[in-house]
């Protein structure tokens, strides 16, 4: 350990030590003697003495940080993820068109019937989580496969909607009777398997039923394996939800239920946008951290997917580690207004507090840092946390926290605004800024204020013929509702 040191002045507050390591050396010293310990003792060595320090501190009263919270950064570093198996760029149009159409849909049937609803904000913060999950994870059930069951956020509705019209499984017609009973011809607000039976194979709304039954779902799939009914070994369960959806009763209910269970056939992802139907979901706190908690506190694996690669060189960057230290401090209404304000505010308010943390920043212009993502817009953060969630079981179910911003490439439409939820048309020219950000080929004579076009790319397209390739590999299509009677 390090030789003399000065005693420790209790009357320093964390505030006035910066909250940083005052000892690097003596840390690297006890860091270095732990993992000597567990590499020459095992594992089961190093928790007893884990245990035996966290009863002693217990024991003299030392205040100790909640375990069941880690520092406000993602849960896997950028050196332990896995390599992306896509086509990035492909990818990327194959969102940005499905981000177009799902927009457009909602816009023209309230401009069709004003006031008939519709979501634009949630699938366009949750547009990634879902392409990562349909090109590289969710098995279909057609073709007599076990598959994935997979439960959509119920708001998240219109980007499935446009992901089938690409697929070819939808037609134009049916976009155009989005929210209506037309004689079979429409589509249904949400997921529902009695008001669309050949597509949809759970309902999800209203809000909590969709993660309480997929609970249930995993539960049951393991029963039939267990009793030699069903192999249902490799399915896995999919639950999407909202953090604002987190504060209905039923959403976290049952979690003991599958910690108990040992469900790790099961995973929640939570869109983490930060707002609920009308404002902040946590305000003065942060949702992340929170949600953190009470999954680790019932027995699940967490998966933080917190920032984008964009933050990476930042973070590599970070030795004094102020800059997760700042991450901590702001709280969910400070990244909201982030969103919203220009690149100069954040590079004042966020990074401007230590003088350390701008410094990290100065290379950087006001539109760089305007642009710097959040985790749940990156499919390579997405993907890392996908994989480790599919092949680690260890007993767990395993819930994955994605940040994203409600509204996400909507511009002044919805982006970040409280208001985002209840957005349902495009007013002036946001349509042709929301193009223009999607890099949608639309010509401007074909977006009419009333019907504004959608998007269909040529059958032997590079975009459709990998949308079509990589549902191949999955073994067909999803979400399709596949009946099987014995």
């Amino acid at each position: 350990m390090s030789s003399v040191q000065e005693p420790f002045d209790e009357q320093k507050t964390e505030e006035e030590i910066g909250g940083v390591d005052r000892d690097p050396q003596e840390t690297s010293e006890w860091i270095e003697a732990f993992e000597q310990l567990r590499v020459y003792h095992g594992e089961e060595r190093a928790r007893f003495i884990v245990r035996q320090l966290h009863q002693n501190a217990l024991h003299n009263a030392v205040e100790l940080p909640e375990l069941v919270q880690t520092p406000y950064v993602n849960s896997i570093p950028a050196g332990e993820q896995p390599e992306y198996p896509g086509d990035l760029p492909i990818e990327k149009k194959i969102r940005a068109i499905i981000r177009w159409n799902a927009a457009v849909m909602v816009h023209r049937a309230n401009k069709h019937s004003d006031g008939i609803g519709g979501h634009i904000a949630t699938y366009a913060s949750a547009a990634t989580l879902y392409e990562v999950g349909f090109n590289h994870f969710f098995k279909s059930r057609e073709n007599g496969q076990a598959g994935d069951s997979v439960y959509f956020q119920g708001h998240a509705s219109p980007g499935m909607y446009a992901r089938a019209f690409l697929e070819g499984y939808l037609t134009e017609e049916n976009l155009e009777n989005f929210r209506q009973e037309t004689g079979g011809k429409g589509l249904s607000s949400y997921p529902h398997p009695w008001l669309m039976p050949k597509m949809w194979e759970y309902p999800t709304v209203s809000m909590g039923i969709g993660p309480l039954n997929a609970i249930y779902q995993a539960r049951f799939n393991r029963y039939l394996q267990n009793r030699g009914l069903k192999d249902t070994s490799g399915s896995r369960v999919w639950a999407f939800l909202g953090d604002g959806e987190c504060d209905e009763p039923e959403s976290l209910g049952a979690l003991s239920i599958a910690a108990r269970e040992g469900l790790d056939n099961l995973t929640f992802v939570v869109n983490c946008n930060l707002q609920r139907l009308d404002g902040p979901v946590r305000g003065n706190f942060k949702i992340i951290q929170e949600l953190e908690a009470v999954f680790r506190g019932a027995g699940w694996n967490v998966i933080k997917v917190v920032w984008g690669s964009d933050w990476d060189p930042l973070l590599e960057a970070d030795q004094s580690g102020l800059l997760v230290k700042r991450m901590g401090e702001a709280c969910d209404g400070e990244y909201q207004k982030y969103v919203v304000e220009p690149g100069a505010y954040t590079r004042e308010n966020f990074f401007g507090k230590y003088p350390e943390t701008q410094k990290l920043v100065e290379g950087l212009s006001d539109e760089e840092i305007r642009a710097l993502r959040r985790g749940g817009h990156d499919p390579l953060k997405v993907y890392a946390a996908y994989h480790w969630a599919t092949t680690q079981a260890n007993g767990k179910p395993t819930a994955i926290l994605a940040k994203t911003v409600k509204g996400w490439a909507t511009g002044d439409l919805a982006e970040g605004k409280n208001a985002a939820h209840q957005e349902q048309k495009f007013r002036e020219t946001q349509n042709r800024k929301f193009r223009d950000r999607l890099n949608i080929p639309i010509p401007d004579e074909k977006l009419d204020p009333e019907k504004p076009a959608y998007y269909l790319p040529p059958k032997n397209s590079s975009e459709i013929e990998y949308l079509h390739e990589r549902r191949k590999a999955l073994g067909g299509y999803v979400p399709r509702r596949v009946v099987r009677a014995p």
